[in-house]
């Protein structure tokens, strides 16, 4: 039998039959890639985005930093989502101002894009039960 432990508890006596294994809980997805590495090849980001579009994807991020600086100024550079969520609107506005600036210089294009990939990304979070990107905060 089992002796005292240090601070003066008796020791349970050690069990004689196993507890059943559990079966693991599925983490929920933190991205819409697949953890499968060769279903993963099947998303090709920068061979297949980056790649194709490197100058409209530097536009649409110069975009992120040209809103960051109108809606969140002085602070550092995130979308915050509830300042402006009339994505679907917006794209239209900026599809028939394609080819031309906007009133503050930058181009309906480049904004049409940010819009269209921000309606998107929402889409497939509210779809899929992801989480918020690191780069977005909900206001």
């Amino acid at each position: 039998m089992p002796g005292p432990s240090p601070l003066g508890l008796a020791r349970a006596r050690p069990r004689d039959h196993k507890v059943a294994a559990r079966a693991p809980v599925a983490a929920p997805p933190t991205s819409m890639l697949p953890a499968d590495p060769a279903e993963r090849k099947t998303f090709p980001m920068g061979t297949g985005l980056l790649d194709y579009f490197p100058d409209a994807l530097a536009e649409a991020a110069h975009i992120s930093f040209i809103g960051n600086q109108q809606h969140n100024p002085g602070q550092p550079l995130h979308w915050a989502r509830g300042k402006s969520m009339d994505h679907a609107d917006c794209i239209i506005r900026h599809f028939l101002g394609r080819g031309t600036l906007d009133s503050d210089g930058q181009r309906h294009s480049a904004k049409l894009a940010w819009r269209a990939l921000a309606l998107l990304q929402q889409e497939l979070e509210a779809e899929l039960g992801l989480p918020l990107p690191r780069g977005c905060a909900e206001i």
